[in-house]
This record gives C-alpha cells, sequence and structure tokens, in this order.
C-alpha cells in the first residue's frame, strides 16, 4: 500500500482543528519541522488517508495523546552539556542560595531528566531544602514519565560521565536503584518537584521565579512566537534572576534583549538587569 504525504494546506486544516477543539495552538512553530513529525505520524499509524487521520483526530478524544506526544520534541539527557551544569553549581546556584526560597521552572521539561538533574545539583550544594521545581510541558504523557522517575538503564553510564564532567561530588549510581532494564531516581528527589502541563503559546506566567530554563525548545518556534515567549519569561522572572537557554538559541535581537544581560562565559545564560 502507497501513503500520501500530508501536504501544506493539510497540516493548516489540522493545526486549526487543534485549536478549536482541544485548546493546543501550534500555528507559530516551525511549519518544517511540524510538517516532518505529521507526516512521520501519518505513515507508521498506516493511516489510508487524510481524511481519516483528521477524522480519528477530531472524533477519539484519547488519539490526542498519542498525536502530541509524537508531535512535539522530546530529545533530553541528564546532565545535558555538562558545562552549563558546572556554571550552574559554581556561579548561578551560590548567588540564588541567599534567597529564603528558591522558585526553579523548566519549561519545556520534557520527560524530566534535567528537573532530576538539577534536584541532584541541589542536594550536593546543599540547597534542595529550600528549592521548588516546576516542571512543565505541553504534552502530558512525558510528563507522567517525568513524574515516575524512571530512565532506561542503558542511558546510566553516559548520564554518569555528563555527572562527572558537570563537578558532580558522589558516584552517579547513589542516586538511583537499577531494576531490570531500568533505573528508578531516589524518592527524595521528587519531594520538591511540582509537575504541571503549561502551554508556553498560550498560558500566562503562574509565579515568579529566581531561575527559568527553557532548552532546545524555541529553536522549534518562529521568531514571532519566540518572541511572544520570552516576553512570558521576562514577566515571569524577579529582578537578577536568570534564564538558561540551549546552545543554539539567544537573546539577541529578542524584544526583551535590553533588560538582560548575559553572563561572562559561553554558557548561553542570561541575567535580568532591568
Amino acid at each position: 500500500m502507497e501513503f500520501s504525504i500530508v501536504g501544506d494546506e493539510e497540516v493548516e486544516l489540522l493545526l486549526k482543528d487543534l485549536i478549536e477543539q482541544y485548546g493546543y495552538d501550534f500555528t507559530d512553530y516551525s511549519r518544517a519541522s511540524l510538517k516532518r513529525r505529521i507526516n512521520r505520524f501519518f505513515i507508521l499509524g498506516k493511516f489510508p488517508s487524510f481524511a481519516e487521520l483528521r477524522y480519528t483526530l477530531r472524533h477519539k478524544a484519547d488519539f490526542l495523546k498519542e498525536f502530541i506526544e509524537q508531535i512535539t520534541v522530546n530529545v533530553t539527557e541528564m546532565f545535558r552539556d555538562p558545562s552549563f551544569y558546572r556554571t550552574l553549581r559554581e556561579e548561578v546556584l551560590p548567588k540564588l542560595g541567599t534567597y529564603p526560597l528558591i522558585r526553579i521552572w523548566h519549561a519545556g521539561c520534557s520527560t524530566g531528566e534535567e528537573v532530576y538533574s538539577m534536584a541532584i545539583l541541589l542536594q550536593e550544594i546543599n540547597l534542595y531544602h529550600k528549592s521548588l521545581l516546576y516542571a512543565t510541558d505541553i504534552n502530558p504523557a512525558v510528563l507522567e514519565k517525568a513524574i515516575k522517575g524512571i530512565f532506561p538503564l542503558s542511558q546510566m553510564k553516559k548520564y554518569s560521565g555528563n555527572y562527572q564532567l558537570s563537578g558532580g561530588k558522589r558516584e552517579f549510581s547513589q542516586y538511583y536503584s537499577a531494576n531490570y532494564d531500568f533505573a528508578k531516581f531516589d524518592d527524595s528527589l521528587r519531594q520538591k518537584m511540582i509537575f504541571s502541563t503549561h502551554n508556553l503559546v498560550s498560558d500566562r506566567s503562574f509565579n515568579e521565579f529566581q531561575l527559568i530554563l527553557c532548552r532546545n525548545v524555541l529553536i522549534y518556534f518562529d521568531k514571532e512566537l519566540q518572541s511572544k515567549v520570552f516576553r512570558l519569561f521576562d514577566e515571569s522572572l524577579e529582578h537578577l534572576g536568570y534564564l538558561a537557554l540551549g546552545t543554539k538559541e539567544t537573546l539577541r535581537f529578542s524584544p526583551i534583549a535590553s533588560r538582560f544581560k548575559k553572563l561572562d562565559n559561553p554558557e548561553k545564560i542570561w541575567r535580568k538587569i532591568l
């Protein structure tokens, strides 16, 4: 059986359906990335036609969860870019340690690897007891995985290497227990985590934070949507708070650029000065 390819007009129809029926707004996401992922989903699902895909999406609400999981980007790992976490450990978090309560937002947290990395880091510098980690994502399926704190055991060697390069102080294996092919992270790491769905496109600010991390999410947004999200982060960040982005993302040329100063190192971390 040959499968047709979902075209530009059909992608627009799906995006309109998602807004009108479910409230998910992907209209300002990068079209090339969305089209690629929709077509992958279409082919793997072996839909005989676009009309069948659209009908299933419109009339079977439980199908939405699987669709959203496939078209959103969920690539992450623990202590990703170790030099970034070393900067958090040595420069950023010690300054935040003077606060009575440290509120940290992981926006677009995916399956939670970076949230658990932060919890480990905070424990090691004795700040976890006065921290709150808010972890949000548009995709409820990945949040369910994040809450469990269970990751493939096959990834632990890589994660352990990242951890050591980031300045880790202990044996990484102390933080999880191995069970068959999976590693379950200690429940103590979840005590200060709050997981919730949040749509960066349509939802508003919900707290005031000292540190916001949104790494490798904005590269999938167009410029207009990036600007909208940056304004949301500006509204959500305390004066002298920090904003951390991915290696290919920047505040330069954004509407809030003048309100922030980049740290004097290669990492993509800015401090709010105005």
